[in-house]
């Protein structure tokens, strides 16, 4: 019954000890304003996870929609991820995924049970939306979807409305 709600998809990574590390997350959302939140939700069993919460940061990659492969790169579990997508590094040093709609950079602010989740909430330190205008990658009923009017997705009226 929940795929019935559209989600767009995003990568959250990190860098521990120079080595980079990341997962493909669906449930996350924009949290507040002022301060400015974000929040995620990754599994309690995630191997990525715990590597994440020892760095105290991370960067969202939001996705677009011609980037489906880079959703199962990072929805599968292998050790060797990082080593077939291009990226930089954000402020934090976290991984910023070439391609990515936008980029939001955070520190881990806070960390709630969820059930079989955890609800971590980030606040944010920097962000840029290089692919602005672009199609989002969005998922919905078990599968990868876009929208072909991606314009009311990226309508930031002004320069510090960032949600």
């Amino acid at each position: 019954m929940l795929g019935q709600f559209c989600t767009g998809v995003t990568v959250v990574t990190a860098t521990l000890d120079g080595e980079p590390v990341g997962f493909a997350c669906q449930s996350f959302s924009a949290l507040s304003l002022d301060p400015p939140l974000v929040v995620f939700c990754p599994s309690a069993t995630s191997r990525s996870w715990p590597v994440i919460a020892r760095a105290g940061t991370f960067c969202v990659n939001v996705l677009g929609a011609d980037q489906a492969d880079v959703s199962a790169v990072f929805g599968a579990r292998r050790t060797d991820k990082f080593d077939v997508v291009e990226w930089s590094a954000a402020p934090s040093g976290s991984p910023v995924l070439h391609g990515a709609l936008a980029w939001i950079d955070c520190r881990v602010e806070a960390v709630h049970p969820g059930g079989d989740h955890r609800i971590v909430v980030g606040r944010v330190d920097a962000l840029e939306a290089p692919g602005a205008g672009h199609a989002p990658l969005l998922f919905h009923r078990g599968r990868y979807t876009a929208t072909s009017d991606p314009e009311p997705w990226f309508a930031w009226p002004e320069p510090d409305d960032w949600i």
